[in-house]
């Protein structure tokens, strides 16, 4: 994001993502009038509260998703305190939120297990990623067995899906945090809440100082994503191969080598 008031009450708590005058970095309209470009831009005139500083020897062209996945996945671990040593977490979807969700949550002490419809992701999960279990939620005996293990789900997922097998899977008192944004309305069981005090709820970014602090945690864990990187002409093929999930997890745009090749 890159503006907003800077009066209203999300403003002055360091909460401007959630201001109702925020300025993103594409597809918002701009304080000028001119529409934001983010990524496919050649230059930025930003204004410096909206700058993050990122620390020395940390690469930016690998961690450039951060400041979109990684704060959308930190910023509800922090705040719904999911974030201790100890927790057994969950992550629905292995994609570009997903994979930064278990590392940052690796890094937090916690116990991950990761649920997904495809078996095929069992091996990155963790043998790569590092995650302690895996389920799939196809799998009514998978499920089944992890039901009422998890003290809190991230929900990553941005098609429509069925939410109360994955609400079985928490303990009482636990909270599940969607943050993807599904085409559809999905159906939301009452009951299973009422029964168990359990919770489901929202998260979209965060604010600046929030957002300086993921980057300065993931500089000293060394958290970054996994990314692929390719000039502005790839850009056409790489938006038909995302429509195809044919990435490993985030395209990472240079515009600096593709402006200097031209």
């Amino acid at each position: 994001m890159v503006g907003s008031c800077r009066k209203c009450d999300q403003c002055v708590n360091d909460l401007e993502n959630y201001c109702p005058e925020a300025v993103f970095t594409y597809n918002s309209v701009d304080s000028d009038g001119t529409t934001t470009y983010g990524g496919y831009s050649d230059i930025l005139v930003v204004d410096e509260h909206f700058i993050v500083r990122w620390p020395k020897n940390f690469p930016v062209d690998k961690g450039a998703p951060l400041l979109c996945a990684g704060i959308t996945t930190y910023s509800p671990l922090r705040h719904y305190g999911l974030d201790k040593p100890g927790l057994h977490v969950g992550v629905v979807g292995l994609g570009g939120l997903g994979h930064v969700a278990v590392k940052f949550l690796k890094a937090f002490g916690a116990k991950v297990t990761v649920i997904s419809t495809s078996v095929n992701k069992k091996k990155e999960a963790i043998e790569t990623l590092g995650a302690d279990a895996f389920v799939v939620s196809r799998e009514p005996e998978e499920m089944e067995v992890a039901a009422g293990t998890l003290d809190g789900i991230l929900d990553t997922v941005s098609v429509a899906h069925p939410i109360q097998p994955l609400i079985s899977l928490l303990k009482p008192h636990a909270k599940m945090v969607m943050l993807g944004v599904p085409d559809k309305p999905l159906e939301l069981p009452v009951f299973p809440l009422i029964s168990a005090r359990k919770t489901v709820a929202g998260s979209l970014i965060g604010g600046l100082k929030e957002t300086q602090e993921m980057i300065d945690f993931a500089a000293k864990h060394n958290i970054l994503p996994d990314v692929e990187i390719i000039s502005m002409d790839y850009v056409n093929t790489a938006t038909d191969r995302l429509a195809k999930a044919d990435v490993k997890y985030r395209f990472v745009i240079d515009v600096a080598k593709t402006l200097k090749a031209e």
